[in-house]
């Protein structure tokens, strides 16, 4: 069952029910319901991450602090989970491709790991924050100009603005060209969607992207690691690259959602800045809700749960950053001691980018739009159902229609009529000619490019 609350009075995640399912739109739609039970069990407890598929959930800040900042115990590399080496998890389960063995740093461990981490950390700290900010804002730039240009004056901000604007920022940073930055866009996008091939499109794209950066380096992130002295192969590289891109693009879509919709709320306390606003969703509503597969080396004992060797131990971001037991020192925390970007060996390597690229995003939503507002109360808008995540669904605004005369407007063009094809004729050529294949329409990368430069 995936009720949080059985009318007969069960509670969920008991015999009656079976484990607490972290899925669904039950789950989606409350999951603090599902972690204030799991709370009453203990520091950890028993769930379903996917259907058929058992971890144990770590709910409280101080366990989840433990476990993070104590890799002799806890390592991360997922070729020992028990179930899946045992073929008890589904092999289309959604839990395989999120917590299945990558050979990035993120799945890694000891001197392998601190090497690949090392390359990523050093390459990111070329990057200049002057000029990502500049990045951001011109990527919003274009995504404001494309959406506001309608005369409805509405919006879904979503899929219109915080989704593709990580997209076109890490594809400038990455030094992707046009068709190669599409193709990029293209292959992520379809993985956070299900869409089948779409990993082989984006390791197709990266593989031609460390070509190119071979024949052709540049002022890129791509280059700073292919150049980095841990002498990366071209595979580590690109698998470096798809740590990035899911790590990064999909978690700030969901903090640049959430803060807009915050800062916008009837809850919002006027006068606050922008910067409170990506805090307190990193606090409240972590992007990245339910992670960081560990495996115990050893047997352990945590706080009366028994932890068996090689079995996974997921660490609730969501849950550990609203654990009851902050709520008396929360104040005296720092701003950024929650774990929405991870804590210890395996901390998220671009937190200050992220929450930099966060910031700017809402700021240039609310300067190109000072009249901007959620068409639906902020506890009435729809949460993913998935235990990955906590990102909005959909983020309906309206505000005053803006004439757009940049580059950024780009009109439908509309196919000219053609006359019905005789027999034996391909459609779109003329009987006895040759005509040589349409152009592929652009990608969001390739568009925007070209709107920078006023194309």
């Amino acid at each position: 069952m995936q009720q949080h609350y059985d009318p007969q009075g069960i509670p969920p995640g008991c015999p009656a029910h079976g484990n607490v399912p972290l899925y669904g739109p039950e789950f989606g739609s409350d999951p603090e319901a599902s972690y204030a039970y799991l709370r009453s069990l203990g520091p950890s407890a028993p769930v379903d991450i996917a259907p058929d598929v058992e971890v144990e959930l770590v709910t409280s800040y101080d366990a989840a602090l433990y476990i993070l900042q104590n890799p002799a115990s806890f390592v991360r590399d997922s070729r020992r989970w028990n179930a899946l080496n045992e073929g008890r998890v589904p092999v289309d389960s959604p839990a395989v491709p999120m917590m299945g063995y990558r050979p990035n740093a993120l799945f890694s461990d000891g001197a392998a790991h601190a090497r690949l981490r090392q390359a990523v950390t050093d390459s990111l700290a070329t990057v200049n924050e002057h000029r990502l900010v500049r990045q951001t804002q011109q990527s919003a730039d274009y995504l404001i100009s494309r959406f506001s240009s309608e005369a409805r004056g509405q919006a879904e901000l979503m899929a219109s603005y915080a989704q593709p604007l990580p997209l076109l920022v890490f594809s400038d940073l990455f030094g992707c060209p046009p068709e190669i930055g599409d193709r990029v866009i293209v292959g992520i996008s379809g993985i956070f969607d299900g869409t089948a091939g779409a990993d082989q499109v984006l390791g197709g794209a990266l593989a031609e992207l460390i070509a190119l950066k071979r024949r052709s380096p540049g002022p890129d992130l791509t280059t700073r690691l292919m150049e980095h002295s841990a002498q990366l192969t071209d595979e580590e590289v690109l698998h470096q690259l798809v740590t990035l891109l899911s790590g990064g693009t999909a978690p700030l879509a969901a903090a640049i959602g959430t803060s807009s919709a915050l800062y916008l709320s009837e809850e919002w306390q006027a006068g606050l800045p922008v910067e409170d606003a990506v805090s307190q969703t990193l606090w409240n509503y972590a992007p990245i809700a339910n992670y960081a597969a560990h495996y115990p080396t050893h047997d352990v004992e945590l706080g009366g749960r028994y932890l068996r060797a090689n079995d996974p131990v997921l660490v609730s971001f969501a849950a550990a950053n609203t654990d009851p037991k902050l709520a008396e020192h929360r104040e005296q925390l720092s701003a950024k001691a929650h774990l929405a970007f991870g804590a210890g060996p395996h901390a998220c390597p671009a937190k200050d980018p992220a929450f930099m690229i966060a910031v700017t995003a809402v700021e240039s939503l609310l300067n190109r739009l000072p009249d901007l507002e959620v068409r639906v109360p902020f506890k009435s808008l729809t949460w993913a159902p998935t235990p990955w995540s906590r990102s909005l669904v959909t983020l309906p605004v309206r505000f005053t229609p803006r004439t757009v005369t940049s580059a950024a407007s780009e009109p439908a063009r509309t196919a000219e009529p053609q006359p019905p094809a005789s027999a034996g004729q391909r459609p779109g050529t003329a009987p006895g000619r040759v005509t040589p294949a349409a152009p592929q329409a652009k990608g969001l990368f390739s568009r925007f490019l070209a709107w920078t430069r006023g194309e």
